[in-house]
């Protein structure tokens, strides 16, 4: 689902959609900055490539070091300045690690896809985590 088209983006995210190998569950998280259910993003740093922003965003937000299986899709909107953004996701699995409230997030918690459609405050999550939980049975299984 990529949407790059042919618009400057202003802001490049990128993230994961975390998925444990033992019940496909999937990981979410609750910024209290923006009160939201969200999956784990956040800006590339100068000179880094999406995959590795990924993985480090995800780290940072989640306490879990992750494995990047395959790159699931692409979302692109104006965020709240007003300004271009896209956000490329991966599908992870989680190999190392342990959630703690950090300056970012304050709560995780491992989700069905039927309780990701609850949770989520964004459609454009649950479609990834749909994506993902697809992904996941093809690669995993």
């Amino acid at each position: 689902m990529r949407t790059d088209g042919d618009a400057p983006v202003e802001v490049r995210a990128a993230g994961g959609v975390v998925v444990r190998t033992d019940d496909r569950r999937v990981a979410a998280i609750h910024r209290p900055r923006y009160g939201d259910w969200t999956l784990p993003k956040g800006k590339l740093d100068r000179g880094e490539g999406w995959r590795d922003a990924a993985l480090r965003e995800v780290a940072e937000e989640t306490g879990l070091s992750c494995r990047a299986l395959e790159e699931i899709g692409a979302i692109r909107y104006a965020d709240r300045k007003g300004r271009s953004k896209m956000i490329r996701y991966w599908l992870m699995v989680p190999e190392d690690g342990e959630f703690a409230v950090n300056d970012e997030v304050d709560e995780l918690r491992w989700v069905t896809e039927e309780e990701a459609g609850e949770l989520l405050d964004y459609s454009h999550d649950l479609d990834l985590v749909r994506r993902g939980l697809a992904a996941a049975r093809g690669l995993l299984d």
